[in-house]
């Protein structure tokens, strides 16, 4: 049995400044004009987050014919594609961008590097709505690879004009993988010009990196279908933990997996609320892991305005 028991918190966790300003846009749709408001796919990768605001009388559909014509409808913080535009504006229907600017980012340098009739490998995993919506910005010009096997697929015009663009939500390491295998393909290949992997992203992947190889068992705190949250446990037992599992509640942690661990790590992905990594601590602390040190690897100050429709009017002076 162990006989020390302690937490390692990771430092930075959570929520992140896109996330945080597609779940305010939300809310204060709901506050302006009341329920329903429709929201096209989740707003952020997370259960709770998703449920809390079905509470609030928002309606998350898959598609923007699922909204009545001319209602409000938020696109999510993933982003949407030119063809999702059109359709919403052939429905009269009320829209307000929640797309995070470092995911619209992606999106620019596809249009721009499609004018300039480059390929494009979009490295990314096929079906994420992220993915769908940058590839939907010139799709005769890009290809998605999803990780460093599927570079052998890639059939591009010129070897001279072709650049990698990425999901923002990827594995640092396993990018610069995929991207090491398409140079040796393709010696010319041009970086995008700046990271595409966003800096929360990042951040959390160096935070878990550095506690891992002190940690027995590391929980990771996130939905399945976030990304960046299942890249959170990859990364943890890459680099050293023993065992890492994603819950998206504290209930959902197997007191088994706790046999014979001194110390865990926790940590959070970048659409999940404290509140529930608070929950996952809670219950450590009655198992007798009231040990907390918080390892901190980055300070994180971002913040991104909210989209006009739903920023609060200025005080006239």
């Amino acid at each position: 049995m162990a006989d020390s028991k302690r937490v390692l918190l990771a430092s930075p966790r959570g929520y992140c400044a896109g996330v945080d300003r597609a779940v305010e846009t939300v809310e204060r749709t709901l506050d302006k004009h009341g329920a329903p408001v429709y929201v096209r796919k989740e707003i952020v990768h997370n259960r709770h987050v998703v449920d809390t605001l079905i509470e609030r009388g928002a309606i998350f559909v898959d598609e923007t014919d699922e909204v009545p014509e001319g209602a409000i409808v938020v696109f999510s913080a993933h982003g949407v594609s030119p063809e999702v535009h059109k359709t919403a504006a052939e429905r009269s229907l009320q829209t307000i961008d929640a797309t995070c600017p470092l995911v619209t980012k992606v999106h620019q340098e596809a249009k721009r590097f499609a004018r300039d009739d480059y390929d494009i490998v979009l490295i990314g995993h096929e079906g994420h709505e992220e993915v769908e919506g940058t590839a939907g910005e010139a799709p005769e010009h890009i290809q998605i690879v999803d990780g460093p096997d599927a570079v052998d697929n890639v059939k591009v015009r010129d070897d001279s004009r072709v650049i990698w663009l990425s999901q923002t939500t990827l594995s640092v390491d396993e990018t610069m993988e995929t991207v090491g295998r398409l140079r040796e393909r393709f010696p010319e290949l041009n970086d995008p010009p700046s990271d595409d992997i966003c800096y929360a992203t990042q951040n959390r992947q160096v935070a878990v990196k550095a506690m891992a190889p002190r940690c027995d068992l590391v929980i990771v705190v996130g939905s399945q279908n976030s990304s960046n949250s299942q890249r959170l446990v990859e990364v943890a037992l890459q680099n050293g933990a023993q065992a890492s599992y994603l819950v998206d509640y504290a209930r959902d942690i197997d007191l088994a997996w706790l046999d014979g661990v001194s110390t865990v790590g926790v940590t959070s992905g970048a659409s999940v609320p404290e509140v529930l990594v608070r929950g996952v601590l809670d219950l450590l602390d009655e198992h007798g892991y009231s040990d907390v040190e918080t390892v901190t690897t980055a300070q994180e100050t971002l913040t991104f305005s909210l989209p006009r429709e739903v920023r609060p009017a200025r005080n006239p002076r």
